[in-house]
C-alpha cells in the first residue's frame, strides 16, 4: 500500500482561508492518511514565517502526520535564469515546517545553463546527496511540479531538465512530483509522460479533470477511472501519492476516508 496525502485544498481553499491548515490534521489522520501537504498560497503572510511554520510543524508531528510544503513559486524564471532567492525561501520554509518535501513549479527552464547553480545552491543548503523520498526535517527533498501553464507544464522541459541533470552527473538532485491531472491543461499526453519522467517521479498528485479549455477543474477519478489507474501503473509505486481533488462539501469525512483507502491500493 502506498502512503497517501490528502493536500490542504481538498478540504475547499476557503475552509483553510476560514479555520487555517491545522483545523484539518486530526480529520487527515482520521481518514487514514500519512501526511498532509501544506499550500502556501491559502496562507496570510504571518503564517508563513518560521516561528509559526515550526508550531504548524509541530501540530502536524503531534497528529501523527508529516509534512509537504508547497509552494507557487517557480524554480526558474520565464527568461531560463534560477530564481535563486524562491529556491532559498522554499527550502527555509519546509525546514520550519519540517518538511520532507518542498515543492515548487518547474517555471521557465529552457537548458543547461543553470544546472550548476542549482547543484552549488543546493549543496550550499545541504541537500545534496540524499536518497529518495528521505525523511528528515533539517534535509527536505526538492521537487518540481508540472503545473497547468504552458511555462512549466510541457513535458519536452522535464526530459530536458532531467537529461541536463545526469549529464552533469547530477541525476538525483532534485526530483518531481507528477501531477496526473496537470498535464491535460497543457495538450500533453499524461500516460507518455508517466512513461517518459517515471524515474525522477517522487511523489504523485492524483486527481481526473472535467470541462474543456480553461474551464477545466479537478475532480474526484471514479474508482474506475482508466487514466488515473493507468498513469499510475506505470509510475512507481513506492512514492507518496496526494489527493488533489476537492472532497464533498456535505461529506468532507466520508470522502476523505474514501479517498484514502482507494488511492493507497489504486
Amino acid at each position: 500500500m502506498a502512503e497517501v496525502a490528502i493536500v490542504a485544498s481538498a478540504f475547499g481553499a476557503g475552509s483553510i482561508w476560514r479555520d487555517g491548515h491545522a483545523a484539518w490534521f486530526d480529520a487527515t489522520k482520521m481518514a487514514g492518511a500519512c501526511a498532509f501537504e501544506v499550500r502556501r498560497e491559502l496562507m496570510h503572510d504571518a503564517d508563513a514565517q518560521p516561528e509559526a511554520l515550526r508550531a504548524l510543524g509541530t501540530a502536524l508531528a503531534a497528529s501523527g502526520l508529516w509534512p509537504v510544503w508547497s509552494t507557487p513559486d517557480t524554480l526558474y524564471a520565464d527568461d531560463g535564469a534560477l530564481n535563486e532567492a524562491e529556491l532559498r525561501l522554499a527550502v527555509e520554509c519546509g525546514r520550519a515546517l519540517g518538511a520532507r518535501f518542498v515543492k515548487l513549479q518547474l517555471g521557465g527552464f529552457a537548458g543547461e545553463a543553470h544546472v550548476a547553480q542549482l547543484a552549488a545552491i543546493l549543496g550550499e543548503l545541504g541537500l545534496t546527496g540524499q536518497e529518495d523520498g528521505q525523511e528528515n526535517a533539517n534535509a527536505p527533498r526538492v521537487v518540481v511540479e508540472n503545473g497547468q501553464l504552458e511555462q512549466g507544464g510541457k513535458l519536452a522541459q522535464f526530459t530536458a531538465l532531467f537529461r541536463a541533470l545526469r549529464a552533469a552527473g547530477e541525476g538525483k538532485l532534485i526530483g518531481m512530483t507528477f501531477d496526473i491531472g496537470n498535464w491535460q491543461w497543457t495538450g500533453e499526453a499524461p500516460l507518455m509522460a508517466a512513461v517518459a519522467l517515471a524515474p525522477n517521479v517522487e511523489y504523485i498528485h492524483c486527481k481526473a479533470v472535467e470541462g474543456e479549455g480553461a474551464r477545466r477543474f479537478a475532480c474526484a477519478p471514479a474508482a474506475d477511472d482508466p487514466l488515473c489507474r493507468a498513469a499510475l501503473a506505470r509510475l512507481p509505486s513506492d512514492v507518496p501519492r496526494g489527493i488533489e481533488f476537492p472532497f464533498d462539501e456535505q461529506r468532507v469525512h466520508e470522502d476523505a476516508a474514501r479517498y484514502v483507502a482507494w488511492l493507497a491500493c489504486a
